[in-house]
């Protein structure tokens, strides 16, 4: 009963949708990208770099008024001015979850519908920006939603692209909000995934890396899928009742499609992670339930000290410690307590297993000239990443 409800709600909710005309804005947008390869990817570029500016304008303006409303007793002017912060940041990535949603939308239009067939070639055209190395959306990070018949549309489009029988690795990057997890894949993989303007990461973004012949040898595969996610406990969603699901979703989620996951950790006391370690577990539970015993490597960022491995290995002890504790209150909520320890749910050495990396500025920024030491550590732990997935 509930879910025909649901069904019914949703297929007026996709009427409604198709009742509106595309805006003026999504045909320039959809038109600019069906350009040629080198033009489509200047007006990306150009457009993300006047969106960020447009958002940078908009966010100062904001961040002001919040400071001077800030000991205000009007609450709901205050929440109001919180509310223009979060959406007051606009990428490129609006413009393609619109797209998806046009797509979906028309989907649910009859086969012979002129509306539908003029939209058919979307999911082609985004395959081809994921294969030019553009991210797509893989969860709304507003919504919570996967536009699931989207992005398995345009998945479809990109095996036909490239050879049938091509291999893909996926890497993921788990951690809290604001601690460097997209500057460290921008870093280990030349990618650039949003950072700038303020912007969090919201939701799950995937990009596709084509893999050089050499490297193709050692990791018997033709691409890499990154998959940058949102920052878990975000301050925005820590107000609402269910913010730990939605953390345990997305983690489940994206560590059942990796083969290898980085949690990134931004502090060298790793007590204050025990929230994000128990999400991390549950998911890695899960995995096991499907009969998959992923791989994890913990990065420790802004860790100043070169010898921090060695001076940590109480720390590591620690962790390791807390993993435990952590696997087995997961295993008993999920009822599955044969799990005692965290390596009964997945591979994990606590000296192989941890990464110290120092921080990325040397200095305060805007001014400070970024630090070579962190660059070495990304490429180190790049370099055993390799050696993992291909392992």
């Amino acid at each position: 009963m509930y879910k025909s409800d649901l069904q019914k709600e949703k297929t007026k909710l996709r009427e409604t949708q198709n009742s509106y005309d595309m805006s003026k804005a999504m045909t320039c947008f959809i038109n600019a990208i069906s350009n040629p390869g080198i033009e489509r990817c200047y007006f990306l570029k150009w457009m993300r770099m006047n969106l960020d500016n447009l958002s940078r304008e908009k966010l100062s303006v904001l961040r002001e008024q919040y400071k001077k409303k800030y000991n205000s007793k009007n609450k709901e002017e205050i929440k109001d001015i919180d509310r223009k912060l979060s959406n007051s940041s606009l990428g490129t990535e609006h413009f393609f979850r619109e797209m998806g949603q046009i797509y979906e939308a028309s989907v649910s239009l009859p086969e012979t519908d002129p509306s539908r067939q003029q939209l058919q070639h979307l999911p082609k055209l985004c395959a081809q920006l994921l294969l030019d190395g553009f991210p797509l959306e893989l969860v709304d990070g507003d919504a919570s939603n996967i536009p699931l018949r989207w992005v398995s549309d345009v998945l479809s489009q990109l095996n036909d692209l490239v050879s049938p029988k091509s291999k893909i690795l996926v890497v993921t990057v788990l951690g809290v909000q604001s601690t460097g997890k997209s500057t460290l894949l921008n870093t280990m993989f030349g990618v650039q995934f949003a950072v700038s303007s303020g912007r969090c990461t919201r939701g799950a973004f995937m990009l596709l890396i084509r893999i050089n012949e050499d490297v193709k040898k050692v990791l018997n595969c033709d691409f890499i899928m990154i998959i940058d996610t949102e920052g878990l406990k975000s301050p925005e969603l820590a107000q609402l009742d269910n913010s730990h699901e939605h953390d345990n979703e997305l983690a489940t989620l994206v560590v059942g499609l990796s083969d290898i996951t980085i949690i990134n950790i931004a502090m060298e006391n790793s007590t204050e992670m025990k929230d994000i370690l128990q999400i991390v577990v549950h998911a890695f539970l899960r995995m096991k339930e499907v009969g998959k015993k992923p791989k994890c490597q913990f990065v420790h960022q802004n860790v100043s000290d070169v010898s921090a491995h060695e001076k940590n290995l109480r720390d590591r002890k620690l962790l390791l410690q807390q993993l435990n504790e952590m696997t087995q209150a997961a295993a008993k909520m999920e009822k599955k307590e044969e799990n005692k320890s965290f390596t009964d749910v997945m591979d994990y050495s606590p000296d192989t297993g941890n990464w110290y990396i120092p921080g990325l500025w040397n200095g305060n920024p805007p001014m400070a000239p970024v630090n070579a030491g962190y660059s070495e550590a990304v490429y180190e732990l790049k370099k055993n990443i390799i050696h993992i997935l291909g392992s």
